[in-house]
């Protein structure tokens, strides 16, 4: 059965490592989405002020917090575990704060994946 297995990842310093050692294992693809969570938000606040041609000063005054979300589907549970065991080693241990969250969800269809890339 397929998996699709979703990393929102608090470093984005740590994205383009990740997505190396995803490529690297086999993994067919990834999708690669800036995410922002609710208590980042809540903490440093949400930019929707700044005006059409901002300033380095408008950029400045605050920054936004983000994160990246990466998602793929993969066809076994050894590739699962193996992209588990992987991000793990790169960011330290997800059962830390502020690391990140990775979680699995079966999927029952899976229409245009191809694996022979």
């Amino acid at each position: 059965m397929h998996q699709m297995v979703l990393l929102v990842l608090d470093e984005v310093d740590q994205c383009s490592p990740v997505l190396d050692a995803w490529e690297a294992a086999g993994v067919p693809g990834i999708t690669i989405l800036e995410s922002t969570g609710l208590g980042r938000v809540r903490k440093s606040g949400f930019r929707d002020d700044l005006p059409l041609l901002p300033s380095i000063a408008d950029l400045l005054k605050t920054r936004e917090e983000r994160h990246r979300t990466l998602f793929t589907v993969v066809d076994s549970e050894e590739m699962v575990d193996r992209l588990i065991k992987i991000t793990q080693q790169i960011t330290g241990g997800l059962d830390a704060p502020n690391r990140g969250v990775l979680f699995v969800l079966p999927v029952s269809r899976a229409i245009g994946l191809n694996y022979n890339l």
